[in-house]
């Protein structure tokens, strides 16, 4: 081998497999998608899992991989041996070779021996490997290939050398492969009682996968049986290195080097423990940070905390006054993004990660050590700090109980656990109580039981759509039951899920969990007291039962569609702002998988020309196709750094701030860039817990379909993206062909050609209506206008008329007014559906002896209305009893004559 770098160790093992037929697969994420009984990836095997075990088939049948792992959480949990040790770690790669059913112990032993031989170039008299005490296949393979005297092939009757996957499954023995790096170290060789010395270090394991463990005590033969290795690029690199310690190669040395440089302190003095934590989170953090592990009080995101806050504790030792681990970023993705693109991709999200948690950290840890102090002056070695002091550090600080043991650990104190796990209860217990309310919050508080008893829900869909994981409760008409059957409505509560919860003006995901011979389809996510996800739906076949592994596929499609109208929002946001005014802030959304809804604070209707440039802004960031990019950050310094908050949400001490598009289309010239980012600042900026599509131009289009008031000063924009949208304008387009052809004009032409003809209607309705009125007073058959009656000398003319519209009965009032000169006019129309309208009209040398509103209410009576409205000289009412039209006249004849003869 040419090298005995990292790089070209990992690449080495990776091209042998490669020339010998094996399928080299990338490293899985350190979230698992296919156990969740595991908190974080910690083998190579881990996602080829479900193919060990027949639930699924690949297009090969023998593979390699480098996968990286974590071992800081749960049973594999090297959290507080790392720095301290030459091996331990809480991130390492793992290189494995596997075999599916196809090749099985000579092949597995051959490829390893030549490998370490030949490719690596090993000495063979360093050499030794243990078998499993039974196993003299492998034995005698070992003699036979290694050339191995029986000396170097050490039976082992522990399960050390018998590997399985669980309690029940796939099992085996195992071949360990161990190098003496010399007597200057201690140690004897494994299965003597010296083992635990560092002189023989084991760096590969082979696992002969030949057994099916049925029950205990009864194992059955596998059909196919599989081989799974497992060598820690690590240790190896230490061996082909010249070095005992995993800390010493060269990758560790690299980083160790930029963390001496950026504290001026001696790696190999006093303090060389904290360079190796520092050097070792600085890895772990960084991909976990990378595969979608964000740092929380809850699950994978508390132990991603505490592997910072260890590793920021550390830099503090070293005498960094500012935040460190922050800046070392650039050299781990320069020594290991080749290998992991993953880190490159999200190396902003990374730095500003860590910066912002050790910039919290900082302030929080001078806090809690001064308050930890004040309580523990008098406290002498040997006695116990109260568990309530502890749990206000935690509560009311952010200081964590392993930290306040850390602190206190060099002084001889402990911490009364009993009593902060009694004061943790007793909080969660009135927080239950305060939840008070009716409707929705009144529900909420049947959620704490469920969220008591199943844990919180871990998020992993913001990086896939597919994951395993294990039924956490189940919940049937408001009662946790073990299990539900086929046909049966009921909601599932899982330990981790990709399905997204409905918040944020978000709709909740859909899909289907499946099992074999089970099948749960799930019609609505809901996320519960902020971090339960309860997944609605049915059975549709099996039955699923608490404690159950289910295989979960959030519905691929409708959710791209969401993403896409969430995506779109923002951008319709960010160029509502632009062309309206700073004024506009968010007043409320929808996100669905057809259509986007955006309600906004804005006075008054918006004109068809700022809709056009809305859009037309909007879309030109689509066509940008920028990347969408997510950083975590705390809440203040979020908004500080001109992130914009949505209306109506709830944020925590630290958000998701998704940034995209490029600025410069807020004014559509280009803009001045200083910044390091090649496309200029971000065109929106915004906090949002939502998913979000990769580039901007994966929205495809953005169209706007309707604007409207909500309330007051609330203006509501309604949009379509995509397909919907094509659709939409599509259908739009299809109908002005229609209306075109109906026309008989050409489409460019058909809003002129309509005009014209809706103003020829116009004006043949108003030439229609001037003919009815005269019909109407004409009489029938267009003989001459009824002569009006005198009543006591003043001139009445009452007519009844059908035919005309009711809006167009004062015109004929008015004009009949004018003909008499001097006079009283009612004038009655009937409309077809049998109602009545009546207008009485008194010319202006009579308004001071009759009053036409008293006039048109006695004709109103008549024709079954009530009351009436107007003027002295002019007024108008209706009723519903057109056929009391004549009745309504005389009426108003007669109230003239004893209005005359009271006079």
């Amino acid at each position: 081998m040419n090298g005995n770098g990292v790089n070209e160790i990992r690449s080495a093992f990776l091209d042998y497999f490669g020339r010998h037929g094996h399928e080299v697969v990338p490293s899985s994420p350190l979230v698992p998608r296919n156990d969740p009984s595991l908190m974080f990836t910690n083998a190579g095997m881990v996602q080829f899992k479900n193919v060990f075990t027949g639930h699924e088939r690949r297009p090969y049948v023998r593979a390699a991989s480098a996968q990286k792992c974590v071992r800081a959480g749960g049973k594999h949990n090297d959290l507080d041996n790392v720095g301290y040790t030459a091996r331990h770690h809480t991130f390492f790669e793992m290189l494995g070779n596997f075999s599916f059913g196809d090749y099985f112990k000579a092949e597995a032993i051959e490829h390893a021996w030549t490998l370490i031989t030949k490719t690596f170039c090993l000495p063979v008299d360093k050499l030794l490997v243990t078998v499993y005490h039974d196993d003299d296949e492998a034995f005698e393979l070992w003699k036979k290939i290694a050339g191995f005297p029986e000396s170097k092939i050490i039976r082992i009757a522990t399960s050390d050398n018998f590997w399985a996957m669980g309690e029940t499954g796939p099992c085996g023995p195992c071949s360990e492969i161990f190098y003496d790096q010399g007597d200057k170290l201690q140690g004897g060789p494994p299965g003597s009682p010296e083992e635990d010395g560092d002189r023989f270090l084991e760096f590969w394991n082979l696992v002969f996968m030949q057994y099916e463990q049925v029950g205990p005590g009864q194992r059955n033969n596998l059909p196919r049986p599989s081989i799974d290795t497992g060598m820690g690029l690590e240790r190896i690199a230490a061996l082909l290195q010249g070095v005992t310690s995993n800390y010493d190669i060269d990758l560790m040395r690299v980083l160790i080097g930029a963390i001496a440089d950026a504290t001026s302190t001696d790696p190999k003095g006093p303090l060389k423990a904290s360079h190796r934590v520092i050097a070792d989170h600085l890895r772990a953090c960084s991909f976990l940070v990378a595969d979608g592990v964000l740092p929380s009080n809850e699950g994978r995101g508390y132990v991603l905390r505490r592997i910072m806050r260890r590793a920021m504790r550390h830099a503090q030792i070293l005498g960094s006054a500012e935040p460190l681990l922050w800046r070392l970023v650039p050299t781990l993705t320069r020594e290991m993004g080749q290998a992991y693109p993953e880190l490159l991709r999200a190396e902003a999200l990374i730095i500003e990660t860590l910066r912002m948690e050790e910039t919290r950290f900082r302030v929080t840890l001078a806090r809690g050590l001064s308050i930890l102090e004040d309580e523990t002056r008098t406290l002498v070695p040997g006695a116990t700090l109260p568990g309530e002091v502890a749990f206000k550090l935690y509560d009311t600080y952010g200081f964590p109980l392993d930290l306040t043991q850390d602190a206190l650990r060099a002084r001889a104190l402990a911490v009364d656990t009993d009593g902060f796990a009694t004061a943790m209860a007793r909080q969660k217990a009135e927080a239950r109580k305060a939840w008070s309310g009716s409707g929705d919050a009144g529900t909420e508080r049947d959620w704490f039981a469920v969220r008591d008893a199943a844990g919180a829900t871990d998020f992993l869909g913001y990086a896939t759509e597919h994951v395993e994981a294990t039924v956490a409760a189940i919940v049937l008409d408001g009662a946790m039951v073990d299990a539900v059957s086929e046909g049966t409505k009921a909601t599932i509560i899982l330990n981790q899920t990709p399905f997204y919860g409905e918040s944020g003006g978000q709709v909740g995901d859909t899909g289907i969990m499946r099992a074999p011979g089970v099948v749960f389809t799930v019609s609505n996510t809901q996320k519960k007291l902020g971090d339960l996800f309860v997944h609605e739906g049915v059975v549709t076949s099996g039955a699923v039962t608490k404690g159950m592994t289910l295989d979960c596929v959030v519905d691929h499609a409708r959710r791209g569609a969401i993403r896409a109208n969430h995506s779109a929002t923002h951008l319709l946001h960010e160029a509502l702002r632009l062309t309206l005014g700073d004024h506009v802030a968010q007043k409320g959304s929808l996100v669905a998988p057809d259509r986007l809804r955006f309600d906004f604070a804005h006075q008054k209707p918006i004109p068809p020309e700022d809709l056009a440039l809305i859009e037309d802004i909007a879309n030109r960031a689509v066509l940008d196709n920028t990347p969408v990019v997510t950083l975590q950050m705390g809440v203040d310094a979020a908004i500080k750094s001109g992130a914009r908050a949505l209306f109506g949400e709830k944020y925590g001490d630290e958000v998701r701030v998704v940034s995209m598009g490029i600025a410069h289309h807020a004014d559509d010239t280009d803009a001045a860039d200083d910044s390091s980012d090649p496309h200029g600042p971000a065109f929106s900026v915004e906090l949002c817990g939502g998913t979000h599509v990769a580039r901007t131009g994966d929205i495809g289009l953005i169209t706007i379909t309707a604007e409207s008031a909500v309330a007051a000063g609330v203006r509501r924009l309604e949009a379509r993206t995509g397909a919907a949208a094509r659709h939409y304008l599509n259908a739009r387009a299809a109908k002005l062909g229609d209306l075109a052809h109906q026309l008989k004009s050409t489409e460019d032409e058909a809003s002129k050609r309509l005009g014209t003809l809706i103003e020829e209607r116009r004006k043949l309705e108003r030439d229609l209506a001037d003919a009815r009125k005269k019909l109407a007073m004409g009489g029938e058959g267009g003989a001459a206008a009824p002569a009006a009656v005198e009543i006591d000398g003043v001139k009445f003319l009452g007519k009844a008329i059908s035919g005309v519209e009711i809006k167009d009965l004062k015109a004929i009032a008015d004009e009949a007014k004018q003909t008499l000169g001097s006079g009283v006019v009612a004038i009655v129309g009937v409309s077809a559906d049998g109602k009545a309208g009546v207008v009485v009209a008194v010319t202006a040398d009579l308004t001071d002896r009759f009053d036409a509103v008293a006039l048109v209410r006695v004709a109103a009576d008549k024709l079954g209305g009530k009351g009436g409205g107007g003027r002295r000289d002019m007024a108008q009412a209706g009723g519903p009893n057109g056929e009391a039209a004549e009745a309504a006249l005389d009426a108003v004849g007669a109230s003239l004559r004893a209005h005359a003869d009271v006079a």
